[in-house]
């Protein structure tokens, strides 16, 4: 082919030398010839066209098809790359006559109609327009960008500019001719100035696909052989048999594509090929065994435990193409490093994707998908769809407000139900395979979803795999249908097999240099891939093959973060850049987030994506600008990321931030935490402190308590590095107070880490002057200050400070408050009547629509549901046992009416506490079952210590006294280092249960620490129960017993607790009769027996009265 001087400089974008080649006489045959020397002789000074000039003359030597495209980035250095390309060429018919007929102007519209034309089609099936050079049009299919059917797309986009040119609807009709082929290729950047930048492609490619288009009849489709043999039966085709062609010695056949087929073709975004499973044929079997179980109904779960890169998604893949052909449902989830406080992500992330949602669909268009997927059909099919939707934060038309109107913790627990039943639903239709990555990265939500999960798998058909790295520790492990399958790294004859079969297609390698890379790779067959992958793109960038003259310039890294980094390299300084900010972003990013985030103009980041798709380090789901990017593996990411400095790091942080408040203002109002934890890393630490805080307020609302530590511990920690001014104080003290009522919830009023945060918020209040954040600070200092020994004085210091700041501030919701720690603060001082005082003013402010955000701000629980628990432990003490269970189950109706799980264990505890004062075994063991459930289910402790005491009591009542004993004591003792208000009524129990085991000496050390802990309203029970010790005794102290039973029985008279007063009185008069004194115990146990009017079948009251009828 001649070569014309002038346009291939235009084509260079270099055609200010035109006139300069023309008068020194160079046609193309001289062209050809030129050296820098040349260049530089003829006064072409820059640096960077001469280097263009020469690459683009090295060219001319193979008589390739020049392609001038915008460059990645002008301070890239060029570099060489192997590609298999599908090669689009085509030529405007009949464009030379045109010429002669038209108007220069008309002409050039005709043209430009025709490039837009092209160029959009290509961009729309992802192709690359690399050149429109007049009536020629050159389109890459695999590059920049590469996809698994770009030879589909090739041909897909030939057929659509067929029609479309055909439509354009100009004066004068115009016609194409289409070639494409498909064949390995080399790819050279070149550096240069501005837009005349370009790429060359070299090798019989692009020449082929010149040539078909050459013998293609206007308004037709050739194909070269091996284009065809990608695209099986999806299009008709017609053998055109085998074509002798321009500067081609052999004759090549080619197809002509006549149209569809009408076969149907997925299209994969995330699929790519797959290094083969070596080493891990037992692992398999195991995998297999498993299954086969599980189709049998068997349920079984395993979980793949290794250390990064040793392989546990690929086994797990392995399983997944193994077991294809067998009829099942495959489900896949993905935990995130940056979502591992956002509830539940892995599990939206895979509606979404099950549903097919794009970023074009409407809401309707998304909850018509999303009703396709759910496999529930029947009643509950509506509530259904409106669970979902309101998951993936959609509004369900007419069913919206079935979620609506759900406490946070109730929809939550819908939530759960819906997602299992989903799965039950699937596995009544066919076998379910589900794989679980990442556990390590889990959310806490998520991780008690699937912990439920897990529980059911058993009796389903169903096979649970889950991937973690060691430090992944669940409680499931010893579950009977549960493996741990622990991975280790390869040996070396396994590893140099993984070696041998990656380079067989390409090369051979020498031994010497296989033992090098599987000595220095280690066993982890990550690095094994990515290293041979660094050997051979080294071998194409320096046109030679990876045979041993190429040894000297092997450089294998020791660690895979090395290899990583060299293939980063490789790609050029743009590209490494452009990895880097995805990385910033997570180990998923959109295209659209990207390009707002990256330094570089648009263009030169999506070329460098381009590069990073194409090598296998990121892939891609969709097109620019929708396109969505997924990190090959979380060590490409770490890799990437841990290689910018912290400078850089902050802006490009920072940078995504603003995108995201600019782009995804929705995104950001569902998931604060994550702009926050981009704001933080830039940085941006009272910024970020802001969404913080609404993330944690936000968990919090949703019964997510460790989701809210997390996020609001993140906004204090980041503040500490501010300077304390007014504005940074009040951010970190709204942040204390947040933290304090969920730190409540999760840790129990003892333990001090629910202490610090409102020590904090009280030094803090008090510098800004905020009497009502001192108030709530007080009110945290106040709960969480033992009411006992020493403590006793601190504690009514900070009620005082309380009362005193509601009756000068004279809000009534402070008043409320004020009252909520007084009536506490009296029943646990043994002050029962003055208590139902504070209790009856304070619910007389109660309002719980009012009043439900106080659980937010005060203890983490409900103030009325408090109060009715509250009074029910003083109504017992008083003698109202009917009363007492009446307010109890009050309570825990209402907090079953709010729907908030903190308030409703409160209310159970104390519900399950006056059981026990009633010695109700029955009831005690229910709510003791409850609150251990709820508890282990949102990790709180204390409540779940609470549940295990009742349980272990009920236990005990039952006649298993070793049982219940044992369970009793590791309960209490889990109790007592969370919390002390009811320590002493535990341990009683234990106690009690001690003396009728006979282990006296255990019995004494409790009641001893009763004693010391200067305990008041338990007071006369541990009085008592000394007695009983005394009595119990193989040698009986019965002076002893009798003096401590009347100061039991003064004391409950003192604190007007009739209950109690019988319970003394009754043992004494026991005593008594044993002494022979009947008619004194007659005396003393007629008239507390007489006083009673309720409660007359409890245990108490029944042997009380039986025995006064013995005496009498």
């Amino acid at each position: 082919m001649a070569i014309n001087v002038a346009e291939w400089l235009l084509g260079l974008g270099l055609e200010q030398y035109t006139a300069l080649f023309a008068d020194n006489h160079i046609d193309g045959e001289v062209l050809a010839e030129l050296t820098a020397q040349d260049l530089g002789d003829l006064g072409i000074t820059s640096i960077g066209h001469r280097r263009k000039l020469l690459s683009a003359i090295a060219a001319l030597h193979g008589a390739p098809i020049t392609a001038a495209t915008p460059a990645a980035a002008a301070a890239e250095t060029s570099f060489v790359e192997r590609r298999q390309l599908t090669i689009l060429f085509c030529d405007l018919v009949g464009s030379t006559a045109l010429a002669t007929r038209l108007d220069p102007e008309d002409l050039r519209d005709i043209i430009a109609a025709y490039h837009s034309r092209v160029s959009g089609v290509v961009a729309r099936f992802g192709g690359y327009t690399a050149r429109l050079m007049g009536d020629g049009a050159l389109a890459y299919f695999g590059y920049p960008s590469a996809h698994e059917d770009d030879a589909e797309r090739a041909v897909r986009a030939a057929l659509t500019i067929v029609e479309a040119i055909d439509k354009l609807g100009l004066a004068h009709a115009l016609q194409v001719r289409i070639g494409i082929a498909t064949g390995l290729v080399v790819v050279g950047d070149l550096i240069g100035e501005g837009g005349g930048q370009e790429q060359t492609v070299v090798g019989d490619t692009p020449n082929l696909a010149a040539r078909l288009q050459t013998v293609a009849a206007p308004n037709t489709v050739i194909v070269a052989d091996a284009t065809r043999r990608q695209l099986g039966t999806l299009f008709q085709l017609q053998d055109l048999g085998e074509l002798a062609l321009k500067g081609f010695a052999d004759d090549q056949r080619a197809w002509r594509v006549t149209g569809e087929s009408g076969v149907v073709s997925r299209f994969a975004a995330l699929r790519t090929p797959e290094t083969p499973l070596i080493g891990r044929e037992e692992e398999l079997d195991l995998l297999l065994r498993r299954w086969a179980q599980a189709k049998a109904g068997e349920g079984r779960v395993v979980l793949l435990s290794a250390d990064a890169g040793i392989g546990k998604s690929r086994l797990a893949e392995a399983l997944l193409e193994r077991i294809a052909p067998e009829n099942h449902t495959r489900l896949r989830y993905f935990c995130s490093p940056h979502h591992q406080d956002s509830a539940l992500f892995p599990l939206i992330s895979q509606l979404e994707r099950a549903a097919g949602f794009v970023r074009e669909d409407q809401p309707s268009e998304q909850l018509e998908k999303l009703a396709r997927v759910l496999p529930v059909a029947g009643p509950s099919r509506v509530e259904q769809v409106a669970i979902f939707a309101d998951l993936l934060s959609l509004v369900a038309p007419n069913t919206s407000a079935l979620v609506a109107e759900l406490s946070p913790q109730r929809k939550k627990e819908i939530t759960f139900e819906a997602l299992i039943q989903q799965l039950q639903a699937l596995a009544r239709d066919k076998p379910v395979v589900a794989v679980f990555e990442d556990l390590h990265w889990i959310d806490p939500t998520t991780r008690e979803l699937l912990d439920r999960v897990i529980a059911h798998i058993e009796r389903l058909p169903v096979l649970l795999i889950c991937t973690s790295r060691p430090e992944f520790q669940p409680p499931w492990t010893g579950q009977p249908f549960v493996t741990t399958l622990v991975l280790s790294r390869l040996g070396r004859r396994e590893g140099a097999a993984l070696v041998r079969h990656l380079v067989a297609a390409a090369s051979s390698l020498p031994t010497e240099t296989i033992e090098e890379i599987v000595e220095r790779a280690d066993g982890v067959p990550l690095f094994l891939e990515e290293v041979i992958k660094v050997v051979l793109e080294t071998a194409v960038s320096a046109s030679a093959s990876p045979v041993s003259s190429r040894r000297s310039q092997l450089a294998v890294p020791p660690t895979l973060q090395a290899s990583l980094m060299a293939r980063l390299d490789r790609l050029g300084p743009v590209a490494r850049e452009i990895s880097q900010a995805g990385a910033a972003i997570g180990r998923d990013f959109s295209y659209e987030l990207l390009v707002a985030a990256s330094p570089r103009e648009e263009s030169e980041t999506r070329s460098a994506l381009d590069k990073l798709v194409a090598a296998g380090l990121v892939f891609q789901r969709g097109l620019p600008p929708k396109a969505e990017y997924q990190f090959k593996h979380a060590l490409v990411q770490d890799t990437a990321y841990s290689s910018l400095l912290r400078g850089p790091r902050q802006n490009l942080h920072a940078r995504i931030a603003e995108a995201l408040q600019q782009q995804s203002a929705d995104f950001v109002e569902r998931s604060p935490e994550l702009l926050a934890h981009h704001l933080a890393e830039a940085g941006a630490f009272d910024r970020a402190a802001v969404y913080w805080l609404e993330a944690g307020e936000r968990a919090s609302s949703h019964s997510a308590n460790l989701e809210a530590i997390a996020h609001l511990t993140h906004g204090i920690v980041g503040l500490s590095d501010l300077p304390p001014t007014p504005d940074r104080m009040r951010q970190e003290l709204a942040l204390q107070l947040a933290l304090g009522p969920v730190m409540l919830s999760t840790r129990g009023y003892g333990a001090a880490d629910s202490r610090k945060p409102y020590r904090r918020a009280a030094e803090l209040a008090g510098k800004l002057g905020d009497d009502r954040a001192r108030f709530a600070a007080s009110w945290g200092l106040w709960i969480t200050t033992p009411g006992r020994g020493r403590d006793e004085e601190e504690r009514l210091k900070h009620l005082a400070d309380l009362v005193e700041a509601a009756e000068r501030i004279g809000d009534p919701e402070l008043s409320l408050q004020a009252h909520h720690s007084a009536w506490a603060t009296r029943i646990w001082g043994g002050e029962f009547v003055q208590s139902q005082g504070h209790i009856r003013e304070g619910l007389s402010l109660y309002q719980p629509e009012k009043h439900a955000r106080h659980a937010l701000l005060y203890g983490g629980h409900d103030p009325g549901v408090c109060g009715n628990g509250q009074s029910a432990i003083a109504l017992w003490a008083l003698g109202y046992p009917d009363r007492a269970m009446a307010s109890a189950r009050d309570g825990i109706v209402l907090a079953e009416r709010l729907k908030h799980v903190p308030s409703l264990l409160h209310a159970l505890w104390f519900a399950g506490a006056v059981s026990v004062l009633r010695r109700d075994g029955n009831t005690t063991r229910q709510f003791g079952q409850r609150l251990l459930a709820l508890g282990e289910e949102h990790g709180l402790t204390q409540y779940r210590a609470i549940g295990g005491i009742l349980h272990g009591w009920a236990v005990t009542q039952e006649g298993r006294l070793a049982e219940g004993r044992e369970e009793l004591r590791q309960s209490v003792e889990l109790y007592g280092a969370q919390a002390w208000t009811m320590l002493a009524l535990f341990r009683a129990l234990l106690a009690e249960a001690d003396i009728a085991a006979g282990e006296f000496d255990s019995a004494e050390s409790l009641l001893t620490e009763m004693a010391e802990s200067g305990n008041r309203w338990w007071w006369a029970e541990l009085l008592r129960l000394q007695g009983d010790l005394q009595r119990a005794r193989p040698v009986a102290n019965g002076t002893r017993a009798e003096a401590v039973y009347r100061d039991a029985f003064a004391v409950a008279r003192r604190q007007t607790a009739r209950s109690l007063e019988l319970r003394a009185a009754t043992s004494l008069a026991r005593l008594l009769r044993e002494d022979g004194q009947s008619a004194k115990a007659a005396a003393l146990l007629s008239p507390i027996c007489d006083w009673f009017t309720e409660g007359l079948d409890t245990p108490d009251i029944v042997q009380a009265k039986a025995l006064l009828e013995s005496l009498e």
